[in-house]
Order: C-alpha cells, then sequence, then structure tokens
C-alpha cells in the first residue's frame, strides 16, 4: 500500500510539472520564461532549460542579458551530449563577447564538444580536424591557462587518431597489391605523407614497417630490371625501421626481408 502511494505521488508531481513546463512554454513573459530556465538548468533537466532559452534568445539579443542566455544555452546542449549545437553556441558566444566573462571557457569548450563529436579513425573526421584548429586557437590566446596541458593531451590524441586513419588509408592500398596498378607505391607516399604530418604519433613504428612490407612486396612483383634497385630501397628501409625500432614489434619479419633483399643486390 505505501509503495502504491509513493508511486501515484511521485505520478502526480510528475503531471504537475509537466503542466507547469507547458504553461511556461505559452507565457509571453521572457523574464518569467529565463528564470525558469535557469532554474531547469540547476536540476539538470537541460532539455527544458535549452528550450526556453531557445525561446527569449531573440528577445534579449543586444541586451546585457544576452551573454548569459548564449553562455546557458551552450552549456544546456552540452548537458544533453548535443555536442555538434553546444560547439556552435560556445562558437557564438567567442564572437559576440570576445572579452565576455566566459570568452575564455568558450574558447576552450569548442575544441572540447569537437573532440567529443569526433569519430572513429574509419570514418569522417571532420569534427576531429575541428577540434585540433579550435584547441590550436584557444592555446594561442591562452597559453597559461590552467587548461592548457589538457588542451595538448586532447590535441595529442587527436592528432593520433588521424595518423591512425592514415595508417587504414595506406593499408588499404597495401592490400590491393597490383590491382588496377601498382598499389604498393601509394600505400608508401600515404604512410610517408602521414609521417611527415604527424612524426611524434604513437602508431609510428606500424606506418614505418609498413613503408617496408610495401616496397618489399613491390620488389618481389617487379620485372629482374627493377629488383636490383627496389631491394635496394628495402635494405635502406630497413634501416629506418631497425633504427628506431631495434626491437621492435616486427624486427623478426624485417631481418627476413633484409636478408632476402641481399640476395638481389650484386
Amino acid at each position: 500500500m505505501t509503495k502504491r502511494i509513493l508511486y501515484i505521488s511521485a505520478l502526480l508531481l510528475l503531471l504537475v510539472s509537466c503542466n507547469d513546463y507547458q504553461q511556461l512554454l505559452k507565457n509571453t513573459d521572457p523574464d518569467v520564461k529565463f528564470t525558469a530556465a535557469k532554474n531547469y538548468f540547476q536540476e539538470k533537466d537541460f532539455s527544458k532549460s535549452a528550450t526556453l532559452l531557445e525561446d527569449v534568445m531573440a528577445y534579449y539579443k543586444g541586451s546585457g542579458r544576452s551573454e548569459e542566455v548564449l553562455y546557458l544555452l551552450a552549456e544546456s546542449y552540452l548537458g544533453q551530449e548535443d555536442y555538434y549545437s553546444a560547439a556552435e553556441y560556445y562558437r557564438t558566444y567567442v564572437k559576440s563577447y570576445p572579452r565576455g566573462e566566459f570568452a575564455a571557457d568558450c574558447k576552450y569548450m569548442v575544441g572540447y564538444c569537437y573532440y567529443k563529436d569526433s569519430s572513429d579513425p574509419r570514418l569522417d573526421q571532420a569534427s576531429t580536424h575541428s577540434a585540433i584548429q579550435a584547441f590550436s586557437e584557444f592555446l594561442e590566446q591562452y597559453p597559461q591557462s590552467d587548461r592548457t596541458p589538457q588542451a595538448y593531451q586532447y590535441m595529442f590524441e587527436l592528432e593520433d587518431k588521424l595518423a591512425y586513419k592514415g595508417y587504414l588509408n595506406a593499408k588499404l592500398y597495401y592490400n590491393l597489391g597490383m590491382y588496377l596498378g601498382n598499389n604498393y607505391r601509394s600505400a608508401i607516399i600515404t604512410a610517408n605523407n602521414t609521417l611527415k604530418d604527424y612524426p611524434e604519433t604513437k602508431h609510428r613504428e606500424l606506418l614505418l614497417y609498413l613503408i617496408l612490407q610495401s616496397k618489399y612486396k613491390e620488389a618481389t612483383l617487379s620485372i629482374a630490371e627493377k629488383q636490383p634497385e627496389r631491394y635496394s630501397e628495402v635494405v635502406d628501409e630497413y634501416y629506418n625501421y631497425s633504427s628506431e625500432y631495434p626491437n621492435g614489434k616486427y624486427i623478426r619479419d624485417a631481418n627476413k626481408m633484409l636478408k632476402e633483399a641481399k640476395q638481389h643486390i650484386k
């Protein structure tokens, strides 16, 4: 009986709350809506706070309250994990109030939202690039911020993601082999370009070894006249890999490639 009473009481409170919210939506007084939006925000009901703030944003545009509305709106979307919308409002705040009370925080949060919106390396990386750009701008403008170390950490993580994306692209070329042309050469170019862009990536060994693999496969499939030159490239690439990773994960296979390559060089 007690549980039933509690359930009914909770249901009645919910119905009253919903009714109050519906009345707020119909209310034409922006100050009432703004106050309610702040209350909902404090209660972590971010969906309702965002809706009410959207309603009053145009009314307060150009006023002293506009800055707070924009900031709370961005925070409300963040609370809903709608990172794209949050980023857009944080960006709008920075553009509208470059010296505002929350400018530094919003500048950082633009990067953070794009970071959270960044997809798997196999998918489009537009948000990853946007996050890196946003964090770079934040670090340039606020180098002494308490958030500087975290911004660098996020940037390194995002750059590693792009480096892995480059590795996956190069590996795809490698797997295509000689299908409709020499895809090993494309793998080599793609992997080298990735290393130029992200020389400190944690995927560096993977990329160096893939270049070695690609040159080795290219050499084995070359016509006889080109094999000495191609195998010489394999030897050079072996030393590039082994000098950095003498005890690397792939050193045994690399040693086998070196041994075979030397047998084809006079």
